[in-house]
């Protein structure tokens, strides 16, 4: 819940697409929809508030259309997918959950930057890693087990830059940040982030005694 509705899903780093091992599906996804309305939604200075409106009206409209096309696609709505009752002003969208959600579905697909979470199931470990993979995108992921041998396998198998395992969104200044694929090159922070504003130049002198050449001299000939 925290990796995908805080701050909105309006996050490069939103954990927006949850791959659930199918035989505990239905009992964890009951809890997880359960859980999720209880998430208060309002103005951002109230107290207690957990989930406030998204940035603009484009964006607003943006969230709704991958919404209403999730539904014509045949994902089905276990929770949210529309303006929260109590909140008839304001860019506000309930925090949504989509279930049957088919790898080629385009919310599957597609960085939504909304409070929108697309739910997917597998049988393996291997699937589960290839469901994952299949992406243009690749900033970061989370896995979810009490098995560590599972998680430290599966983090090193997924092509992200940034792996969280039992948790989701913790950043540390001492750390890399950045992705793989289309979530870009290069990395900020940690050591590796002042790379980025570093040139690296090769300077090559010769010590040789030998001639520095591959063509004879005329008076060698």
């Amino acid at each position: 819940m925290f990796g995908c509705f805080w701050t909105n899903g309006q996050i490069c780093s939103a954990t927006s697409r949850l791959l659930v091992q199918e035989s505990i599906a239905s009992k964890f996804l009951d809890e997880l929809v359960a859980w999720t309305k209880t998430i208060k939604i309002s103005n951002p200075l109230e107290d207690g508030c957990r989930l406030g409106p998204v940035v603009s009206e484009g964006q607003y409209k943006k969230i709704m259309n991958f919404i209403s096309r999730a539904k014509e696609q045949g994902a089905t709505v276990l929770c949210g997918g529309s303006r929260p009752d109590h909140l008839e002003k304001g860019y506000y969208i309930a925090p949504t959950i989509f279930g049957n959600v088919d790898p080629s579905m385009e919310i599957w697909k597609e960085e939504v930057f909304g409070p929108v979470l697309a739910v997917t199931t597998f049988k393996t470990e291997e699937e589960a890693i290839d469901l994952a993979n299949d992406s243009t995108y690749g900033l970061a992921g989370a896995v979810m087990s009490k098995d560590e041998e599972r998680c430290k396998r599966v983090s090193e198998a997924l092509e992200a830059g940034i792996v969280w395992i039992n948790c989701a969104q913790p950043t540390f200044c001492q750390a890399p940040w950045g992705g793989r694929k289309r979530s870009g090159f290069g990395r900020e922070l940690g050591e590796w982030g002042l790379e980025n504003y570093l040139h690296i130049k090769q300077v090559t002198t010769y010590t040789s005694e030998d001639q520095w050449n591959w063509y004879p001299s005329p008076s060698k000939l």
